[in-house]
């Protein structure tokens, strides 16, 4: 029989989503390791604690640069392996595209890790470009360029030939071609061109769109040809380097990506026996993210593993080479989402509980002379049974609007509306345990169990930490870290602290399903609760807005060992001040306006000039202060 801890870790399904990484103690705490094989780890209720007394206030980014490493390792090893399976002939090389997450620490622990296997970036912007080539990375590792280009990101890439970086050129239009042929003609400088191909095949899941012949980049097969004959013109044949392709992002379906490499593959095949010696097919990224645990095609998981993607594109490339009779190309991949999406967590704190319906009905007394429509829903709360719920449930709808509408004719008192509110509530929070219990529940309890789930208020932004979960309906696994061995008595959604509807999370992870509601402890004020978002490290940090002028959260870099951890590096959030200056707010013009405000104060005689300065330097302290609760 589960004991209470075991139930709880499978009410949340860390063992399907965790990945090895994430566990629970016997102290009911969340914990940490660096990979599934390794017996360290770190207890985060301990780190969180330890932060607190640092003064690093909540919500905060844990940073766990070790499941990064471990990341990059199996990624390339996955390949290697294959690679060694079916005796594929040529090589396979990585390449960390910055949109995923351009942190320098990310973006330079990667390449630290991956130096080994050069494993190198790829970039999609002048801004991107420009800090990769300052980047330290192997120097057989590649800078590949993709994106729509100009003159200056043109000219930009070719200081990076001349700096010594393995740099190709990614043709999206067939006017760019244009441009780096006037650059080369004028610097002297020969590039590394690839060119971008817009497949037939498409992705699977919410990216789909990225891929398919009415895709947004790439060039069609006559414009693939215009390009080759245009290089033969200018003698630059030997130029072109690479074959690229990407059908999106989070790809759930393994068929999919089987479908669109062997395309790809025939396409390069083609390429070669136009005499054209292109060295490299790159399939893109894609590699999806199982989020929820199930192993399935559903938009937030994947029905495949790392091995099986990388066992499928050396297979099948090899393949379609093998029937060509054509070399075996370096395949690259752009895989950011599988590599970084594990190791930053987001801690938060519940801050408080809005209330839907009163937590004591014995606070609501009623009198003989109240309204008749109160009079009956007192007698439907105090006599719905396991044989009446339903209809007295629906009998309680009616009262209610009745009610209303006599509130709304001026009828009935302030006072009485409040006691028919509390005491509609109460029957459907009654009418809702016994329809729980029932062997089947109709879909309108469903719905009910939803609308009386506690809203939990959070110290955070939905828009600033996940925004794929309000944009996309990504879906995140979320849990307490701590209470573990207790069983969780409430359903909850979460609301964030924006002044926006949309700042809710009601859509939480499931093994077979999409939840409606998050299994979470009684929250008491005064005793803490903290919450982890998991799989944040890709897109969210870059994607997050500054809605309400929320911004950048806390971080924390976590270095697991086997006495515990070591916090090696922390680094804080936007304060006011920094958000201010986002829209424009000067610092000088904050302080100098308050300032005025304050002496107008004081000419009519609503404050002294000592309150007045004493105003003004409260106002100026408060510009360092983090911009979240607490």
């Amino acid at each position: 029989m589960k004991n209470i801890l075991e139930e709880t870790i499978q009410t949340y399904g860390i063992e399907n989503w965790g990945a090895g990484f994430f566990d629970v103690n016997k102290k009911g705490h969340l914990i940490v390791r660096p990979s599934e094989e390794d017996v360290s780890s770190v207890d985060v209720v301990e780190v969180v604690e330890d932060l607190l007394k640092r003064g690093v206030k909540l919500p905060v980014i844990l940073r766990f640069p070790q499941l990064l490493a471990h990341q990059v390792r199996k990624l390339t090893s996955s390949f290697q392996s294959s690679i060694k399976e079916f005796d594929y002939k040529g090589n396979h090389l990585c390449v960390f595209p910055m949109k995923v997450n351009p942190r320098r620490d990310v973006l330079e622990e990667v390449l630290r890790e991956g130096r080994r296997y050069n494993f190198g970036v790829e970039v999609g912007s002048k801004p991107e470009l420009y800090g990769a080539l300052a980047l330290d990375q192997a120097p057989e590792s590649l800078v590949v360029c993709n994106g729509f280009k100009d003159e200056s990101y043109i000219r930009l890439a070719l200081m990076g030939l001349r700096a010594g970086k393995k740099l190709i050129l990614v043709i999206e239009k067939v006017e760019e071609l244009h441009i780096i042929l006037r650059q080369a003609k004028e610097t002297g400088i020969r590039p590394n061109i690839g060119i971008r191909a817009r497949l037939y095949s498409r992705g699977s899941g919410k990216w789909e769109k990225s891929g398919g012949d009415t895709a947004k980049f790439g060039l069609t097969t006559s414009e693939m040809l215009e390009v080759v004959r245009i290089l033969r013109e200018n003698n630059m044949i030997d130029c072109l380097k690479m074959l690229h392709f990407h059908i999106g992002s989070q790809i759930t379906d393994i068929k999919r990506v089987k479908n669109a490499i062997k395309e790809a593959a025939r396409v390069y095949c083609k390429i070669r026996e136009m005499r054209i010696d292109i060295e490299y097919l790159n399939v893109g990224g894609g590699m999806g993210v199982d989020y929820d645990g199930s192993k399935t095609s559903f938009d937030s998981s994947a029905n495949y593993t790392m091995q099986e993607f990388a066992n499928d594109v050396i297979y099948t490339i090899k393949l379609v080479c093998d029937e060509e009779d054509a070399p075996e190309p370096t395949i690259i991949t752009e895989s950011g989402r599988i590599v970084a999406a594990f190791h930053a967590v987001i801690i938060t704190n519940i801050q408080d509980e809005i209330e839907t319906v009163l937590d004591d009905i014995s606070k609501v007394t009623t009198k003989d002379d109240d309204p008749q429509v109160v009079i009956e829903l007192k007698d439907l709360m105090e006599n719905v049974s396991s044989k009446t719920h339903r209809e007295y449930y629906h009998d309680a709808l009616e009262h209610k609007e009745e009610l209303f509408t006599l509130f709304n004719l001026g009828l009935i008192s302030l006072e009485d509306r409040a006691k028919g509110e509390a005491l509609f509530w109460e029957v459907c929070e009654r009418a809702n345990r016994f329809a729980q219990q029932s062997k089947i529940i109709s879909e309108e309890f469903e719905d009910l169990k939803k609308i009386l789930s506690a809203k939990y208020l959070c110290n955070f932004s939905v828009f600033r930490c996940l925004p794929d979960s309000w944009a996309i309906e990504q879906l995140f696994p979320i849990m307490p870290i701590h209470k573990l061995n207790s069983a969780p008595s409430e359903h909850a959604t979460l609301v964030d602290l924006t002044c926006d509807s949309d700042g809710i999370i009601d859509k939480f992870v499931d093994l077979k399903d999409i939840k409606e509601t998050l299994e979470l402890h009684h929250f008491s004020p005064g005793d803490p609760y903290y919450l982890a978002f998991f799989m944040t490290g890709a897109y969210q940090e870059v994607m997050g807005n500054f809605h309400n002028l929320f911004g950048t959260l806390n971080e924390a870099h976590v270095i697991i060992n086997r006495e515990g951890y070591l916090i090696k590096k922390i680094i804080t959030g936007s304060n006011l001040g920094d958000v201010l200056a986002l829209a424009r707010y000067d610092k000088n013009f904050l302080f100098e306006n308050f300032q005025k405000h304050a002496q107008e104060q004081v000419k009519y005689g609503r404050l002294t000039e000592a309150e007045a300065a004493e105003l003004c330097l409260e106002y100026e302290k408060n510009i360092s202060n983090y911009t979240y609760l607490g």
